[in-house]
């Protein structure tokens, strides 16, 4: 039997993403033992997941690079058969290059990509349309699996559809209005005024993470919707993703929840500031929506991952973002 590692240790949304190539090596390699190396925080991903046999995690917060030596050490007593780097950044490169493993596997642009076995061109664009995130991991495994990408999937357990069944008696929406880069992140004036419209047939839930509270908890007292329950901090990843499957819809910005929607293919409207989905992070759902400012904007995108304060001063990327916007997909 094959052992892979795959390594994305980034934010959780990229995590989720990475899981596409998981999909895709269970399609094609069943019997291969797939570990995943995740940074900590994001473990909670792959809780029961069916096509993961270990999770290692990295701690970045607390003796960051002394625990990343401690990681290396385990990862070369495994015995990989492919290491799977789909990061481009120097730690998780030292890890792939000195890993020990038959085939180690990454993106040319990783400065320790000259010692992998195997580098393989990070693409933007293939000329024709900007490629999607998963399309350009996919590019990694091709060669020894096909040409159809796989979607991201995360496994919600039966306890984590018990956990969120007492919120599904009813019609309901789900919003997630945070995002850990403040040009990414829709007004929560714009959050209030598009909740106060949204009709009385609706149940509010209001996600996030614990530090998402506050924002949460300010939305729901200053709204004069009587139907929010703020959820922000009492679910987990998988919770989440399994209350978001059933919505009527989920309203998101360019930030993880969107990709929690993608991979339980729940209908997902995602707001979009500064940030466009042609960098290759759009929702991948069956049933999605992108809402963008309709005015041309000669600032915007300002950058990938957005900026503490808009760099113009002025924000319309996000504050000519109309109401009526968000509302229509509530009835497509």
């Amino acid at each position: 039997m094959q052992k892979v590692l795959i390594i994305q240790t980034a934010f959780i949304g990229d995590a989720v993403l990475a899981t596409g190539i998981l999909e895709k090596l269970h399609q094609c390699f069943p019997q291969t033992q797939i570990d995943f190396l995740v940074r900590k925080g994001n473990e909670g991903l792959f809780i029961a997941h069916p096509f993961v046999h270990k999770v290692l995690i990295w701690d970045k917060k607390k003796n960051k690079y002394k625990h990343l030596f401690q990681l290396l050490k385990i990862i070369r007593r495994e015995k990989y058969d492919k290491v799977i780097n789909v990061q481009r950044f120097a730690a998780t490169g030292f890890i792939t290059a000195f890993s020990n493993a038959k085939e180690t596997i990454g993106f040319d642009k990783n400065p320790f990509s000259f010692l992998f076995s195997k580098k393989t061109k990070h693409v933007v664009s293939d000329g024709s349309h900007a490629l999607h995130e998963i399309e350009r991991n996919h590019i990694l495994i091709q060669s020894f699996t096909d040409n159809t990408t796989a979607k991201p999937k995360l496994y919600p357990s039966v306890k984590d559809e018990e956990a969120v069944s007492i919120y599904k008696n009813k019609l309901y929406v789900c919003i997630a209005p945070a995002s850990v880069w403040f040009t990414k992140q829709f007004p929560k004036e714009k959050w209030i005024e598009f909740i106060n419209q949204i009709p009385n047939q609706f149940a509010i839930y209001l996600l996030g993470a614990p530090s998402d509270n506050d924002l949460c908890e300010h939305i729901l007292t200053s709204s004069t919707n009587s139907n929010i329950i703020n959820l922000s901090g009492k679910l987990n990843y998988l919770q989440s993703a399994a209350l978001m499957k059933t919505a009527i819809m989920n309203f998101v910005n360019d930030s993880a929840p969107m990709h929690f929607a993608s991979s339980v293919n729940a209908p997902v409207t995602a707001v979009y500031c500064s940030t466009i989905p042609a960098f290759g992070f759009g929702p991948l759902s069956n049933k999605h929506f992108i809402i963008e400012t309709t005015e041309n904007l000669s600032c915007r995108p300002c950058g990938l991952h957005g900026y503490k304060s808009c760099p113009q001063g002025h924000f319309k990327c996000a504050l000519n973002i109309k109401t009526e916007q968000l509302l229509a997909t509530l009835s497509l």
